[in-house]
Order: structure tokens, then C-alpha cells, then sequence
């Protein structure tokens, strides 16, 4: 009983301080008040959001695209004016027009038909083409060596009616793979100091390659001020050991021929056997073919 009695006036208290607390659902109701308001501004922003997406066509107009239809700056670059990048630099200065209209924007596509002019004259793209030689000796890149030595490009004359060039030099006692291209971005791409893909040569020399010669070659060494980076040297397997094995990224075959005489050996003969993953396979020297698909990708994803 004592505990019943107990258990009432515990509880006496608490029906008497729920009295006051039935007064609080006003501000509870004031806050419901408020919803509305959230929907309105719900509201709000899906018309923002909707008057963004009607106005979004407006500002940057999406249309289907056009059968052959390309680049303004790769058009250019494909007619052999000058790389994609100056290109854009062209364009930016407003020296580019479409149908006489100028074109500064970047990223302007040129439709089959569209007569676009560069600098005062008018472009006539050509179709890019790459062309592998397995150069033979007495030939040489060079054009104002006289009528001594013939130019490597009567090797692969009938080969295209488009203009093309040799990526790097070769003299007229190295022989190999040549790649020629009018793809003016790809050229420079290979003849930058910076790019990265490598080149593979068998090298003849007058003696036989000292083993701590062979050491300090592999680690690299420093020529006219530059340093030169190689990714192996060696020996070449069955032969003499003046026959040697060197791979590196420069397609600068001069390179290769000051590595040897910078420690005294005299190069009788420059082979280049790989680059970039192309090889002689197939290609009696003097010969020549056009890259295939997926070695034109490979090539540009070097």
C-alpha cells in the first residue's frame, strides 16, 4: 500500500508538469507553418534548374555530326602547313578563314566542301600516309650534299603523291629503318629531345669494344655538354666484340657514332635495327611499306 501511495505521488508530479508542456505545441505548429515555404523554394530552384536546362542549347548548340567533318587545327595540320598546336595559334590570331569568314573558335569543326584559308591561301588537306625503309648505304636525308649522294627519297618515289619527309637524319653510311610521313605532328613528335620511344642499332667498330668501355657507355655520359641516357649496351651474341648492341631514344644517328669515338673507337658501319617498336621483318633493304593500322596507333601512343 505504502509503495501504491508512493507510486501516486511520483506520479502526481508528472500529470501536473504535462499541464504546461500541453502549452508547447504552438511553436511545434509554427514550424509546420513553415513547411510551404521549403516547397516554394523547392520550387524555386527546379525552375532555376529547368530554365538552366532550357537555356543551356541556346548557349552552346548541340548538333549532329557531319560525315568526315574535322578539327579546324587538324585540318590545317593535315595539309602540311604547320603542327596542330601552331595551328591553333593561327587560328587564335584570326588569320584562319572558313568559307571567308574568319574563325577564332577553338575546337571549329570544317565540314567536306568548307574552303578554308591559312595565312592567304587556300588548304588542300591531304590524307595522312607512313611509309618504312630498310635504307640502304650511299643514300642520305641531307639535301645540299650535291649530286654525290642520292636522296633517300627517290627510295620511295611512287610510294604517295602526298608531300613527305624523313622523321630524324641519316647519313649516307648508316643503314635501316627510316620512317617517312607528312604527318608534321608525328615528325616532331620523334625528333624532340623529350620523347621517349626507343631506337635499337647494331654498331661496327674498328676494334673490339673494351668491357669498361661497355660499363661507362651503359651508365651514360655527357657530349658537348648534353647528357646522353642509355638503355643498354652489349655485346652481340656470336660475334665479335666489335660487333655491339645499343639502344637509346634519340633518332639522332650522329649520337650513336660520337658515343664510340668519344672513347676512341672509329664506327665503320650504323645499322638501325628497331624503332619504336617497327622492325626489319619482312623488308628486304632498300624496300619499303606502308604501316599498317595498328602500327600507326602504336606510333602515336608511343
Amino acid at each position: 500500500m505504502n509503495n501504491k501511495e508512493g507510486n501516486n505521488k511520483k506520479s502526481g508530479p508528472r500529470a501536473a508538469s504535462s499541464r504546461p508542456s500541453s502549452n508547447k505545441p504552438k511553436p511545434a505548429m509554427q514550424k509546420r507553418a513553415q513547411g510551404p515555404k521549403k516547397v516554394k523554394v523547392t520550387t524555386k530552384v527546379a525552375d532555376i534548374a529547368a530554365d538552366k536546362v532550357e537555356k543551356k542549347p541556346n548557349q552552346a548548340p548541340k548538333r549532329p555530326k557531319v560525315k568526315d567533318e574535322i578539327r579546324l587545327n587538324k585540318y590545317i595540320a593535315n595539309s602540311g602547313a604547320c603542327s596542330r598546336r601552331d595551328a591553333d595559334i593561327y587560328i587564335q590570331s584570326g588569320t584562319v578563314k572558313v568559307n571567308g569568314i574568319p574563325v577564332t573558335e577553338m575546337g571549329y569543326m570544317v565540314k567536306p566542301g568548307d574552303v578554308v584559308n591559312f595565312d592567304g591561301s587556300t588548304l588542300t588537306p591531304e590524307k595522312k600516309v607512313y611509309i618504312l625503309l630498310n635504307k640502304p648505304k650511299n643514300f642520305t636525308t641531307a639535301m645540299d650534299e650535291g649530286q654525290e649522294y642520292r636522296n633517300v627519297l627517290e627510295l620511295v618515289k611512287g610510294s604517295t603523291t602526298a608531300k613527305i619527309g624523313a622523321v630524324g637524319r641519316m647519313d649516307k653510311n648508316t643503314t635501316g629503318l627510316l620512317l617517312f610521313t607528312n604527318d608534321t605532328d608525328m615528325i616532331r613528335k620523334f625528333t624532340l629531345p623529350s620523347q621517349k620511344s626507343s631506337k635499337i642499332y647494331q654498331v661496327s667498330l674498328d676494334k673490339n669494344l673494351k668491357f669498361e668501355d661497355l660499363e661507362k657507355i651503359n651508365k651514360g655520359l655527357t657530349l658537348d655538354g648534353h647528357r646522353v641516357f642509355v638503355e643498354d649496351v652489349s655485346y652481340i651474341e656470336g660475334e665479335a666484340k666489335s660487333e655491339i648492341g645499343l639502344q637509346l631514344r634519340s633518332s639522332n644517328v650522329k649520337v650513336v657514332r660520337n658515343i664510340f669515338e668519344h672513347f676512341s673507337y672509329d664506327v665503320l658501319r650504323i645499322d638501325r635495327v628497331s624503332f619504336a617498336g617497327l622492325t626489319k621483318k619482312n623488308l628486304p633493304r632498300g624496300n619499303w611499306r606502308l604501316l599498317t593500322e595498328q602500327e600507326i596507333i602504336n606510333l602515336k601512343n608511343v
